[in-house]
């Protein structure tokens, strides 16, 4: 379903919004340079890689956005910064897992009301069907939001090299690759992660996975329709979280949830200053 969001963007192509907002919105798409690029993806891969090792479902949509504007203020100083695109983006990174808390814990409520006729049986197969339902709806609005990122440095990379002139749009192939790469990582790469998202924080039931899984979809499809990169899993993180208080705050295992919190909070700054030290390492070539 990460590669089916190619299809939802060609028959609305103002899906496009964030990889507009990742290629134009957060820097100067003029000072951009293919330095300034290697910079931006060195800053977040590492710190990726490290998360990953570790199994921490960091965000490498914040990584991204910590590397490009590091190597950008590295590249041009602050001057090359779109303070307006960054703010709402930083905001909405912020709001986010809050918001995927709070619908999940609403979504338990409406859902738990709605088959309070239902027998026990019937309720856990109505639950998992609408639990394979909204999973595979996130997994759309992850593909949605997630490979735009990608297509937006794709992008801005092909214009900073002269590949491409004119207003900023995403090319077809560029689009394509993105979704295909996007949905083989989720297959073959993310299983620590998936682990620590499953059962770590809160062993889920089928109520509360469909709960957190339809919140966390309606919070990132309502972002990229804004154009606003968030990351897909810090707001599934969130989620989860409103799903397991939902059912008593013990569920939640705070430990976990608070080295979560933690990699939040310094993912920008620390992608950002690997980023900036990455591009001042291509000028010494």
């Amino acid at each position: 379903f990460n590669f089916a969001a190619y299809f939802l963007t060609l028959a609305f192509p103002s899906l496009h919004a964030v990889a507009e907002t990742i290629g134009k919105g957060l820097i100067d798409k003029d000072v951009v340079t293919p330095g300034v690029i290697f910079g931006a993806l060195g800053g977040a891969m590492t710190w990726n890689v490290v998360t990953w090792l570790k199994g921490i479902p960091s965000s490498s949509s914040h990584a991204l956005v910590g590397g490009l504007v590091g190597a950008g203020v590295a590249h041009a100083g602050w001057t090359g910064v779109k303070w307006a695109g960054l703010n709402k983006t930083l905001i909405a990174i912020v709001l986010s897992p809050m918001i995927g808390m709070f619908l999940a814990m609403a979504v338990m409520l409406i859902s738990s009301w709605a088959l309070r006729r239902s027998t026990a049986p019937q309720a856990e197969r109505s639950f998992r069907t609408l639990h394979l339902i909204s999973s595979a709806a996130y997994s759309l609005s992850h593909g949605l939001n997630d490979a735009q990122k990608t297509m937006g440095i794709i992008t801005v990379l092909l214009y900073s090299t002269g590949y491409l002139s004119g207003p900023f749009e995403v090319p077809h192939w560029v689009a394509i690759s993105c979704y295909i790469a996007i949905a083989l990582g989720t297959m073959t790469g993310g299983w620590r992660i998936i682990e620590t998202m499953g059962s770590r924080i809160t062993r889920l039931s089928q109520h509360q996975g469909f709960s957190a899984s339809a919140a966390g979809s309606i919070v990132v499809f309502t972002a990229s329709t804004l154009g606003i990169p968030v990351s897909t899993t810090h707001t599934i993180t969130g989620s989860i979280i409103g799903a397991g208080v939902s059912r008593r705050a013990s569920a939640v295992r705070w430990g976990v949830a608070k080295n979560v919190v933690v990699a939040w909070i310094i993912t920008i700054p620390a992608s950002a200053a690997v980023g900036a030290l990455v591009y001042s390492t291509t000028l010494l070539f």
